[in-house]
């Protein structure tokens, strides 16, 4: 990997530009997860905020508590994989836009982001 620092440090102020730009984008990532074949649904944004919860009447039917906690877990679970797969891609092609892709733990590269895979 071939990357000079100089050219990181003239970089700065985009890089700072895109980093706020990529912050107020995340409010605007929205995904939705879904479990028991669509019984359970999930709506998070990219700031991982719970945006809508919709469970179907007959999740509720029977009175089982625990499949209907397991069902909101696994819905939970699949919105919060969708959401980090968007963040990555757009982290990807924001570090690609700026020249510095390629950078072991940066999105799109080989290890994700980190706290965000």
């Amino acid at each position: 990997m071939n990357i000079n620092p100089f050219d990181l440090l003239k970089n700065a102020e985009k890089i700072q530009e895109q980093m706020s730009f990529f912050q107020e984008k995340l409010g605007s990532i929205n995904t939705t997860g879904s479990s028991g074949g669509g019984m359970v649904e999930i709506d998070l944004n990219g700031k991982i905020e719970v945006i809508a919860v919709r469970i179907a009447p007959e999740a509720m039917e029977g009175g089982d508590t625990e499949m209907l906690q397991d069902l909101i877990m696994a819905a939970f679970a699949n919105a919060l994989e969708k959401v980090r797969e968007e963040i990555n891609r757009e982290m990807g092609a924001m570090a690609g836009s700026l020249g510095i892709a390629g950078i072991p733990g940066m999105p799109g590269c080989p290890g994700g982001f980190p706290g965000v895979s």
